[in-house]
């Protein structure tokens, strides 16, 4: 088998320790391997770094362990060709387990060139990937407290979030502020109710009429404190992003344009994927990378299953959210997409395909620096008329009605000069 890098190591990573392996030609024209251990402490992974140095190791490849891999990469990535390749690609042969022929099983397949490297953004990204992914994370955890808000309105018997959309909008917490400070006249805190949430008095005074203890007001005063806690840390996060943002304003703002997108969407979209899409060959590439691409499971030319892989989590789920916003915009190519699809294959698929249009979408604004244009949410009929006539002529005809139709000549035809 052709060899195609020399000086090579392969990295089996830990918590605490890192096994590393060399590989490198000997004198007698065999190969030398030399395996020894080292602390994931930042004093010895520097050690790691000359050790490999002083065997002349040009590339060097690691499993992506959990978290672990990390401070290694850290360490090694300006130095080394260092690849971060996904453990469910390099499996060994079973029964042969150890971290050293885990160690040194890495290095032969790297020496031969059978390892494909995992994408790794550059450093900026990756520090607006922190801070993006710390954001939903406190995104998500607000929104379990205020569950738990609606938890503890219903066990006193307040049915608040049956009337008005939002709980914590400014009405909302107008009166959960009057329940708390033991207010207990339905109507005069239906009374509180601001904006188009006023013509529903009669329904929040029925709402609001309930059986609210001491220890109830006690978990609500908690919860709101909580809430407000984690409004502060997400607004300093918003600032902290938009910084880290700056340098890839035009691409976050031309992500912006996409139906369905928002400018914090836009920020998940870069953050996860970057804004080098030479790093992708294809579109159908980066949507397959993000799990939003069907999947192949074929055997004996038969198709037995089209289920998409894991992917970027993180990247398809705001994809996923994107494609709910972009489905109810109107007179927009992917809401059109979204209604010919949910008809036929229902709407989990229909979400899933237009997730999967949104980032095909933004791969070509990326890599082209155009501006999105809106095709309209007639394109598709546009592209087949006579296929539009057909489905509408039979939905006509199972109706009870009798379709005849005509060509009419187009405004212009047939007018004297």
């Amino acid at each position: 088998m052709q060899i195609l890098y020399t000086h090579c190591a392969g990295l089996d990573v830990h918590k605490k320790t890192v096994v590393a392996c060399c590989l490198t030609p000997d004198p007698h024209g065999g190969w030398r391997r030399e395996t020894r251990t080292f602390s994931t402490m930042t004093i010895d992974l520097l050690a790691l770094a000359d050790w490999l140095h002083s065997h002349a190791v040009t590339h060097v490849a690691m499993e992506s362990t959990g978290e672990y891999w990390r401070p290694v990469f850290n360490i090694l990535e300006a130095e080394f060709e260092t690849l971060l390749v996904n453990a469910a690609h390099v499996k060994n042969v079973p029964g042969r387990k150890t971290d050293v022929r885990d160690a040194q099983w890495l290095a032969e397949l790297l020496q031969h060139g059978l390892l494909r490297a995992s994408f790794i953004p550059s450093v900026p990204i990756r520090e607006l990937r922190d801070l993006v992914r710390h954001r939903s994370n406190f995104v998500r955890e607000r929104a379990t407290l205020v569950n738990r808000v609606q938890k503890v309105l219903e066990a006193a018997n307040i049915k608040l979030a049956s009337v008005a959309t939002d709980v914590l909008g400014v009405s909302g917490r107008r009166m959960l502020e009057a329940i708390i400070g033991g207010a207990d006249d339905p109507a005069a805190m239906a009374e509180l109710a601001r904006g188009r949430l006023r013509t529903k008095r009669a329904e929040l005074a029925k709402a609001l009429d309930g059986r609210v203890r001491a220890h109830h007001r006690f978990v609500l005063t908690e919860l709101l404190c909580q809430i407000d806690s984690f409004d502060e840390t997400i607004a300093r996060f918003d600032e902290q992003i938009e910084e880290a943002a700056r340098p890839f304003a035009p691409a976050v703002e031309r992500l912006d344009t996409i139906p369905g997108v928002g400018r914090e969407m836009a920020e998940v979209i870069v953050s996860e994927i970057g804004v080098d899409m030479t790093r992708f060959p294809s579109a159908n590439h980066l949507a397959a990378w993000a799990g939003v691409a069907p999947g192949n499971h074929e055997s004996g030319g038969k198709r037995l299953s089209g289920r998409t892989r894991k992917g970027n989590q993180a990247l398809r789920k705001g994809l996923v959210q994107a494609a709910h916003a972009a489905a109810h915009t109107k007179n927009t190519l992917l809401a059109a997409q979204y209604q010919r699809l949910a008809r036929r294959r229902g709407r989990k698929r229909a979400v899933l395909a237009v997730a999967h249009s949104i980032l095909v979408i933004a791969y070509h604004l990326l890599a082209r620096a155009e501006e999105y244009r809106e095709l309209g949410g007639d394109y598709f009929e546009r592209q087949r008329p006579e296929a539009t006539v057909k489905r509408l002529t039979h939905r006509l005809e199972k109706l009870g009605y009798q379709v005849i139709l005509q060509q009419l000549e187009p405004v212009g035809v047939g007018a004297s000069a």
